[in-house]
């Protein structure tokens, strides 16, 4: 195969979509040929600054370059997360970079989601070696704390579930179905999350703790963004930013840690397998990943890799928010399998949900349909080659893989394949990681479980 005048091939094409240009196999045959250095350092909040090093090749492949700087930086920021980015190096490319990272820009979108994370204007800049960032990674431990009566809240999109949870051990749970994505005013998802934490909080002699695990990015225990509150306007942000903290206020002066919910995943998955060095990622709505360093910790990054780069192929699948192409939510959720069902003649109603539609996908591969079962074969085959991409970036042993997609057989057949592209083309990565669905053991931890392990006591 040749793309922007790099030459490389792979083997194990994902059967229904063979077109697929892995990001991280086309990343390595170009760093091949590469010799110009240039480094990248994203700043965050309280002054964290994490920093990368990659290489571009020579001026002759100028659109190769720059294609390839483009998708390492739109990883970054979707790995890492950042208000401001320095390039050191290869300033002619970095120079038409940051033309594409502006405000109105080819990425106006990305720009713009990380004005609302930090609350300040994005910033690109180029600068020499002498001015160029010092890191400043500052991974703080999560979880694992079981003592005492805790709260774990887990909140949903479309369900939330608490936990009293009394030494480790759940005592009450219970799930309650909520409406907060379709709710303008924060008075309603706030009235739920009190009326969560009381409920739980009856069950217990007393409250020592309460941890949440929750979607959306957040600073400290604030969310950002956040799906929860899609609907809410802007100028009641405040309300927004504070509705954890206040809500714990309700039940008393007890320390609560909100966490994402990708990181708690993550965090289940390494308290069941009592390691560090876990990726969680949950194949649903959308991809959600998180990721737990080999010391136990958490690094404070996004890890929001739904929109992370996985596709360079021509004509790769557009995401309809962020109007960019080939990245994650489009390989790593329910979107995938509809989007993969015409290929193998299945039709489906549009008068059926996107849940309803993956659940007919499911039933049809419980049943034997070859084309169906090829659907998760071939996300199998996406997750194999695009983990060689998230190695490169985070240090794994255990890849936790979650969700509704991972559900019934299609969930065996994604990690079969998997687990079989692996060993026959990453032999070396193969050997290091090992990719699984969650066992008895991680479905007993439990995310609300896990969820109350966050605050220490």
């Amino acid at each position: 195969m040749n793309y922007l005048g790099i030459s490389f091939d792979y083997r194990n094409k994902p059967p229904l979509d063979e077109s697929f240009l892995p990001f991280g196999v086309w990343a390595k045959a170009f760093l091949d040929g590469a010799e110009r250095p240039f480094r990248v350092a994203l700043e965050r909040e309280d002054g964290r600054v994490s920093v990368f090093s990659s290489r571009l090749r020579g001026e002759e492949f100028a659109e190769a370059n720059l294609r390839y700087m483009e998708r390492y930086v739109k990883f970054l920021l979707w790995s890492v997360g950042g208000w401001r980015v320095t390039i050191c190096g290869c300033a002619e490319t970095a120079e038409k970079l940051r033309d594409i990272y502006r405000k109105g820009g080819e990425r106006d979108f990305d720009v713009n989601f990380e004005f609302d994370i930090f609350e300040r204007p994005f910033e690109l800049i180029l600068c020499s070696e002498e001015e160029f960032p010092q890191a400043n990674e500052q991974a703080r431990s999560i979880g694992g704390h079981l003592e005492g009566c805790r709260i774990g809240f887990d909140a949903g999109g479309s369900d939330r579930k608490v936990s009293a949870v009394i030494d480790g051990v759940s005592v009450y749970s219970e799930e309650v179905v909520w409406f907060p994505k379709q709710s303008a005013d924060p008075t309603y998802q706030y009235n739920g999350i009190v009326e969560a934490f009381k409920t739980a909080a009856s069950k217990m002699p007393r409250v020592d703790a309460i941890g949440v695990s929750s979607a959306g990015t957040f600073v400290g225990n604030a969310p950002m963004v956040s799906s929860l509150f899609i609907k809410v306007p802007r100028e009641r942000r405040e309300e927004v930013k504070t509705v954890y903290d206040r809500a714990a206020k309700e039940i008393g002066d007890v320390p609560i840690v909100v966490a994402n919910d990708g990181d708690v995943t993550a965090l289940a998955g390494a308290m069941s397998l009592s390691s560090g060095a876990v990726m969680g990622i949950a194949m649903g709505t959308s991809e959600a990943a998180g990721y737990v360093t080999p010391e136990g910790k958490i690094l404070g990054w996004f890890n929001e890799l739904a929109f992370a780069p996985v596709d360079l192929q021509p004509g790769a699948p557009q995401d309809e928010w962020s109007h960019d192409c080939g990245v994650g939510c489009k390989y790593f959720s329910q979107d995938a399998v509809i989007r993969l069902a015409p290929r193998v003649g299945i039709e489906l109603s549009e008068e059926l949900s996107l849940a309803e539609k993956l659940k007919a996908v499911q039933k049809l591969a419980e049943d034997g349909h070859e084309g169906a079962r090829q659907i998760f074969v071939t996300i199998g085959s996406y997750l194999a080659h695009t983990l060689s991409l998230y190695a490169s970036f985070y240090d794994l042993r255990y890849l936790l893989v979650l969700g509704r997609v991972a559900s019934g057989v299609g969930g065996d057949l994604l990690i079969d394949e998997c687990s079989r592209v692996l060993h026959e083309e990453y032999p070396e990565l193969a050997a290091k990681v090992t990719v699984m669905l969650p066992d008895e053991k991680a479905r007993r931890v439990g995310q609300s479980i896990a969820a109350a392990s966050l605050p220490e006591v």
